[in-house]
């Protein structure tokens, strides 16, 4: 999965923005405007688009960092203040009605068309994730502030006299930060909202890691050690050990001493006010498709009975069984399908990503060639459940990391190993990421994010990776289909079906995916990002089925790299943007074939 970098998830909007059609058009065939730009509607939606920018930068800095978007100052962190939530938000409706007077077909340029679009998605989506109040119960593990320190720490800038000044007031400002956050969370005791008792335990061993830990070896201290300037060493590794370091301790001593035993046992976010109504605007933000919780479970229940017949058909010829379980089995504890240390698990991974970069070669028209890394986690993040993901980097001569779990390597499988190497790596996220950085896009379509698209192409990218000839055995093609679609269904079973943690392990543990930590740690990930995980197969679902229509529609003029190039330039999309622009390329390609018009740039 790509490096959380917000804690609201996604930015789309509640209802279909109509003429998608037109402007996926306009987006990948360059056709002539139907009407005269109106330039008064042209500069009112540019400098709304910016305003949108300055404001989502304010909310999270870290993202101007992974995306290359420039930031006012490296000074501040996020506002969690209830007056600086209430300005925002404030913000966000005042913007939201002003965009609402501009006429999308008015705009001048398809880059116009779509900053509307996706603002029009953001704007309501972040309208109607309030409900969920999450600044109450932000004790996350996936990708909660103090899992987020570590890449600020990476990516604050110190090489200048003012940067380095810029830098020691935000650590310096870290306290009352923390300070905050847990205003925040007794609050929302009072009221009713917390995170669950097992996620609790999980950022306590995180924060513990970060706190305790020498300011030499502290992933914090990075700044320090990028900078020649020795005044400005010392200075900050005294505000990391003197200010940030007890601040963290304070924090985790409050988890633990306060806030742990008025946490919820329930995992499902409906055991919070309005848990339901939070559901379905997180559900909606991550996957971007109007789709109901229960409607998915049921397309999540069909995709994964057809995953099983599948493995029962392969079972037969391999083991001479079409027993899903016995299958499973057989695939995990066949003798060379595991590993001897975690150091085999790394390096193999490494190897897998040069292996599968190579083979991409034939499936796209041009590889990035910015390096991505294997790592495994930093030490205050080992053994806390959180999952193995992609950290991009928006400039490509820096290296993107995939940041793998490394210490679960006793049950870790090869076949599993090389199914996330490709998911993250190639054809996975760094293909799609590092390729979307090299695309001419809008500030605004930089910072547009939802899980459906990126999570989507990353499941697609396991099944191109069979494709492409890249697995080396039958345990990966196996164990690849054993895993997708039942995200779909434990998902909106933990959240609003009214399953257990014990019902949603069960059902997890019979992938043969994961060994029996990772499985409780996917349930903890499951509690924290409601309907995240439902995202993975809704978008690959969507990408598969265009595939498939693009491929009956065109024939033998099919070209399975100009389609990969259309589903990728575009940078992240939500899902009814990608199928118009797939639709509008699928008829222009027709067209040129046809020779009735010319090809598109």
């Amino acid at each position: 999965m790509p490096d959380p970098m917000t804690r609201r998830p996604g930015r789309t909007s509640r209802t279909p923005v109509p003429g998608w059609s037109a402007l996926a058009c306009a987006c990948a065939l360059s056709l002539a405007l139907s009407a005269v730009a109106d330039e008064g509607a042209d500069a009112r939606m540019k400098a709304l688009a910016e305003r949108a920018v300055a404001l989502g930068l304010e909310e999270e800095p870290i993202a101007g960092y992974v995306l290359g978007l420039p930031l006012k100052d490296h000074a501040h962190w996020s506002p969690r203040a209830p007056e600086d939530i209430a300005r925002i938000d404030a913000a966000e409706d005042a913007m939201l009605a002003e965009l609402e007077t501009i006429d999308r077909d008015a705009l001048g340029t398809a880059a116009l068309k779509l900053d509307h679009a996706l603002l029009t998605e953001r704007l309501e989506s972040q309208k109607g994730l309030r409900v969920c109040r999450p600044e109450l119960w932000d004790v996350n593990h996936m990708g909660g502030w103090p899992v987020m320190l570590a890449r600020y720490a990476r990516f604050q800038p110190v090489a200048t006299a003012v940067e380095r000044e810029q830098a020691l007031e935000r650590w310096s400002a870290l306290p009352a930060f923390v300070d905050q956050e847990i205003a925040n969370l007794r609050q929302g005791l009072d009221l009713g909202y917390s995170a669950p008792r097992s996620v609790v335990e999980r950022v306590i061993g995180q924060v513990d890691g970060l706190a305790t830990a020498s300011v030499a070896d502290s992933p914090l201290s990075g700044p320090a050690g990028r900078s020649d300037d020795s005044e400005f060493r010392t200075a900050f590794e005294a505000v990391i050990r003197d200010r940030v370091n007890p601040a963290l301790a304070r924090y985790r001593d409050f988890l633990r001493d306060e806030y742990m035993a008025e946490a919820r046992t329930e995992l499902g976010v409906s055991a919070n006010p309005d848990g339901e109504a939070c559901y379905d605007a997180s559900l909606r933000g991550y996957t971007t498709l109007d789709r109901g919780a229960r409607e998915v479970h049921e397309l999540g229940a069909k995709a994964v009975a057809a995953n099983m017949a599948e493995i029962a058909g392969m079972g037969e010829k391999l083991y001479g069984t079409d027993d899903f379980a016995e299958i499973l089995e057989r695939v995990r504890e066949a003798p060379d399908n595991g590993f001897s240390s975690e150091a085999e698990l790394i390096d193999y991974s490494r190897e897998v990503v040069a292996r599968s970069r190579e083979a991409s070669r034939k499936l796209f028209l041009a590889l990035p060639e910015q390096e991505m890394k294997v790592e495994p986690f930093p030490d205050f993040m080992r053994g806390s459940g959180a999952s193995a993901h992609y950290e991009a980097a928006a400039d490509p001569t820096q290296p993107a990391y995939y940041r793998i779990d490394s210490e679960g390597w006793a049950s870790e499988t090869r076949g599993s190993a090389e199914i996330t190497a490709v998911h993250e790596g190639f054809p996975g996220h760094h293909m799609q990421l590092a390729f979307a950085f090299t695309q001419d896009k809008t500030p605004l379509a930089q910072l547009s994010f939802n899980s459906a698209y990126a999570e989507g192409w990353g499941r697609y990218a396991e099944r191109l990776a069979e494709e492409a000839g890249i697995y080396s055995n039958d345990y990966a093609k196996i164990q690849r289909r054993a895993w997708p679609a039942r995200g779909m269904v434990a998902d909106t079973g933990l959240h609003v079906l009214g399953w257990s943690r014990e019902k949603t392990v069960e059902y997890l543990k019979e992938t043969g995916r994961f060994g029996p930590d990772e499985t409780e740690a996917l349930a903890d990930r499951m509690a924290m990002l409601p309907g995240q995980l439902t995202a993975y197969d809704s978008g690959a679902l969507e990408i598969v089925a265009l595939r498939e229509q693009a491929e009956a529609a065109l024939g033998d003029r099919f070209d399975l790299r100009l389609f990969h190039e259309e589903v990728l330039r575009h940078g992240n999309v939500p899902m009814q943007v990608l199928r118009a622009n797939v639709e509008a390329w699928i008829a222009g390609t027709q067209q040129v074939a046809d020779g009735k018009t010319s090809a598109a740039p």
